[in-house]
Parts: structure tokens; sequence; C-alpha cells
């Protein structure tokens, strides 16, 4: 049972007492929207939302199907598409990606992929909100991070492609994220 410590003097909030004018609201929002500006840029660049990997986990093998980007849009994902029925269209079976309800996925761009493909590709759309357990690549991709950053930082854009590419590869061999319902 704790029985001494220290703690910071509390700092109220201050309220004003009189109503603001037009002009100090709007340098308040402006100064506010400089701060989170400022926040997400930092935190784009550390997160590591400069190299982007699409991918997809085949059920029963747990192969992965990748494809490493400079972005993530929905012309890489059409080029992604057809890379992965380039590798399925011999098989003769439909093809069934399941998809979040992300915006990529529902772009209109890819109707006409849809549409080259149809009977032979479609896209199953998980439920909104969703946990990760319903779609294997999430969890993949949860691992995936943890074995390429732990512990590790990179000083440029190749180093990080590079331990991307290995990690990937090495799933190929032994499967570091084995899917299974």
């Amino acid at each position: 049972m704790l029985r001494a410590g220290w703690w910071r003097k509390a700092q109220r909030a201050r309220l004003p007492t009189r109503p603001l004018r037009q002009s100090q609201i709007k340098r308040e929002e402006s100064l506010k929207r400089q701060a989170w500006v400022r926040h997400r840029s930092w935190s784009r660049i550390t997160s590591g939302v400069l190299l982007s990997v699409i991918g997809a986990v085949q059920y029963g093998t747990s192969k992965v199907f990748y494809k490493i980007v400079p972005h993530f849009d929905a012309q890489e994902l059409r080029q992604y598409m057809h890379q992965v029925m380039a590798t399925f269209s011999k098989i003769g079976k439909e093809v069934v990606m399941v998809v979040d309800r992300s915006g990529i996925h529902r772009a209109h761009k890819l109707d006409a992929t849809l549409a080259h493909y149809h009977g032979k590709l479609r896209f199953h759309f998980l439920p909104a909100h969703c946990g990760h357990h319903l779609n294997p690549i999430e969890g993949f991709w949860r691992v995936m991070k943890d074995t390429i950053s732990a512990g590790r930082c990179f000083g440029d854009l190749q180093q990080l492609y590079q331990r991307t590419r290995r990690v990937l590869m090495a799933h190929q061999e032994r499967p570091i994220y084995a899917f299974h319902w």
C-alpha cells in the first residue's frame, strides 16, 4: 500500500471570464492547427508510412503474396490484383480476397479490374469495426512490423526496404505467422 509519494501540483485550466473576440478565437484555432500539422508530419515520418506493402495470405498454406510499393493507392492495388490473378488463374477456381472497408478497396478505379475478372476474382468485405481475427493478413502485418522494427532504427529508406524484403522472403521459407481458423 502506498504511504508516501509526490505528485506535481495540478494546474487548473483557466476559463476566460469575458467573451473572446473573433480575432482571438481565430488565432487560437490557427495555433491548434499548426501544432496538429507539426505532430502529423512528425508521426508520418517516424511511423514508417514511407514504405507500403500490399499483401494477402493464402488460406491453408499461410503463403503471403506481397508487393512493396512507394505508396498505397488504387492504381497500385489494381497492379497487385493483376499479379495475384497471373499466379492463380491456372487453378481454375474463383479467387476471393478478404478486405476491410478501406476507401482504397472501394475505389471506383477498381471497377474495371473487377469486371475484367468477373467470376474469377471477387472481394469479400468484412463487417465494419470487426477485429483482426477475421482477416489473417492483419495478424501477419502485426508480426512482420514487430520482426522488422524490433529494436532497430533505420538510417534511410533503402535499409528499411532491404530489411522488409529479407523478412518477407524468410516468411516464404519458414512462416513467421501461420493463420488457423
